[in-house]
């Protein structure tokens, strides 16, 4: 599986590196031409497919605070509800971008890896290794104090994946505590986001306490990737829940020709 930020995790099934702590070799945008993609065979013992979006999707925030999705053509299956106590997060800040811009502030990327996104304009690219899937892909400030992190998992759902990283096998950031597990199923909307804190992230600066929101999710393609976005959490929760729906409403996974807008309230 891939582990969420904690620097510490041992490997199960898959590299723990992959949601948050870069490994040593995270390396900035480097030339795409002659590198290839690896796609590792899933291992039996994997279980959920980390954040995952797919689908030549598009996200639109719900009334109910809650970054609800319309997906077209996506293909995923219905997940059984994970326990949890409610998100901090409870209010999903409106996007003031049109149906064909992101919101002010933002830029969509094609990024090497395939897939697009949106993230905030300025923001630095570097990769790591996965064996699994995709590189690994971070997008960060220019102080390194928030970042949105893409990658593709192993697991066969969303929960499974949430369930083994959260399992006492499992090692956490120091200083982690969880604050929710959230099922995110919506329509055709296959997912789970995972809210925590942690005093320290393996290879990021000195930030006080970290808030990490942390999404998996069936996509188009019928694999599951995932969103992850950390920063402060003495600057509010706000800006990571934006980060995180924005990211979400724009992706879409490598190889779905996804249209040129994403979809809107």
């Amino acid at each position: 599986m891939y582990a969420p930020d904690d620097g510490h995790s041992t490997e199960v099934g898959t590299p723990s590196y992959a949601n948050g702590w870069p490994p040593p070799d995270d390396q900035p945008d480097e030339p795409h031409a002659g590198r290839a993609r690896r796609l590792w065979p899933v291992l039996a013992a994997a279980a959920v497919v980390g954040v995952a979006v797919g689908f030549a999707l598009v996200f639109v925030l719900g009334g109910d605070g809650e970054g609800r999705r319309a997906v077209r053509g996506s293909s995923a299956s219905a997940a059984a509800p994970s326990g949890g106590g409610e998100s901090s997060a409870s209010v999903s800040p409106s996007p003031s971008g049109s149906a064909s811009q992101p919101p002010r502030g933002y830029e969509v990327r094609d990024d090497r890896e395939g897939f697009r996104i949106a993230v905030p304009k300025g923001w630095t690219r570097s990769s790591a290794p996965s064996m699994y899937g995709i590189r690994v892909v971070n997008y960060r400030s220019a102080d390194s104090s928030h970042r949105v992190q893409i990658y593709q998992v192993a697991e066969e759902s969303p929960d499974a994946s949430f369930e083994l990283y959260l399992s006492p096998d499992t090692r956490k950031p120091d200083g982690f505590e969880k604050l929710a597990l959230r099922n995110m199923d919506d329509g055709d909307f296959t997912g789970s986001r995972l809210e925590y804190l942690a005093d320290t992230i393996h290879g990021e600066p000195d930030v006080g306490t970290w808030h990490v929101l942390d999404e998996r999710f069936v996509a188009g393609d019928g694999r599951i990737y995932a969103i992850a976005v950390y920063g402060p959490d003495d600057d509010g929760r706000d800006d990571e829940l934006e980060l995180l729906t924005t990211a979400l409403k724009w992706f879409c996974p490598p190889g779905m020709g996804c249209d040129a807008e994403a979809s809107v309230d």
